[in-house]
């Protein structure tokens, strides 16, 4: 029971990877605060919880973390419930508008940004003074392919996601001496309603490449949401104490092994976003 008496909000957690992670905390121990924007499926996730083991360690709340006074809703009621918070788990997110940037709707463009982007940041905004008072605490970002890497005809999401993990690294900096952890999480690519968005819209919107890879997804099954959420549970427990300001791919990294390379991971760059310069590829530039 890795996270026995820890209290943890997951944003995004009525379906998907969201209730991949809530179930995987549940069975750790934790006590969770479940929020979507679906009322419906958060409260059979929450009861399905309980129902498993008899107590009421989950609860839930219809929140939008695009709206300032829902997360103050949030808040309100973990503080209710528990008197304080342990972990928030930012897993809310869209694509948002899909095809070249001059031909989308702007308005979906920009709420893609703050559901994803201003949501998390201001989930995390919101629940630091908890955090800052007990002198500890983790936040769990969940990042996506585009913030390695360009994903045309989906750039909002792109962009979005290449913010977050910068988002993570900078406030792991903010509140290292907190003791507070940032870290962010690569799943991989998963089944879920976001591939059936792209499979929907087509190769006209999406591109034949991105279509192509989003049909052989379907078919293999894709990446396995139980080795996100454990990658979640890990970075949520004190096995990761200290482990801060870094993006772990849930697929290919060995996130498992911490302790043979922990302390050359916490004295360098590797799992981080940076710019790649000449001499990282063996180019001979000269100097400026």
């Amino acid at each position: 029971m890795k996270l026995t008496g820890k209290r943890a909000v997951i944003t995004g957690a009525n379906r998907g990877l969201g209730e991949a992670i809530a179930r995987a905390f549940h069975r750790e121990g934790a006590s969770i605060l479940l929020c979507a924007r679906d009322e419906t499926p958060l409260r059979a996730v929450a009861d399905s919880l309980n129902a498993a083991d008899g107590t009421n360690r989950a609860c839930f709340i219809s929140a939008d973390v695009s709206r300032t006074d829902d997360i103050d809703r949030v808040v309100a009621l973990a503080e209710k419930e528990w008197n304080g918070l342990d972990i928030l788990v930012n897993n809310a997110g869209i694509y948002g508008p899909l095809g070249n940037l001059h031909e989308i709707d702007w308005q979906e463009w920009v709420q893609a940004i703050q559901v994803n982007l201003l949501g998390s940041a201001a989930m995390a905004r919101a629940v630091i003074p908890l955090f800052l008072r007990q002198n500890s605490g983790r936040i769990i970002q969940l990042s996506g392919g585009g913030a390695t890497s360009p994903l045309p005809r989906i750039s909002a999401y792109a962009a979005s996601k290449a913010g977050v993990v910068r988002l993570a690294e900078t406030l792991a900096e903010e509140y290292r001496a907190q003791q507070i952890f940032v870290n962010a999480i690569a799943p991989g690519a998963l089944n879920t309603r976001l591939l059936d968005e792209i499979l929907k819209a087509g190769p006209e919107r999406v591109g034949n490449t991105f279509y192509n890879k989003a049909i052989q997804q379907k078919e293999n099954g894709g990446a396995s949401m139980e080795k996100a959420a454990a990658l979640a549970v890990f970075l949520a427990s004190d096995a990761a104490h200290g482990i801060t300001g870094k993006l772990f791919s849930s697929v290919w990294d060995p996130w498992q092994r911490i302790e043979t390379f922990r302390e050359e991971l916490m004295n360098s760059d590797v799992y981080t976003l940076r710019r790649i310069v000449p001499e990282d590829r063996n180019f001979d530039w000269g100097e400026s």
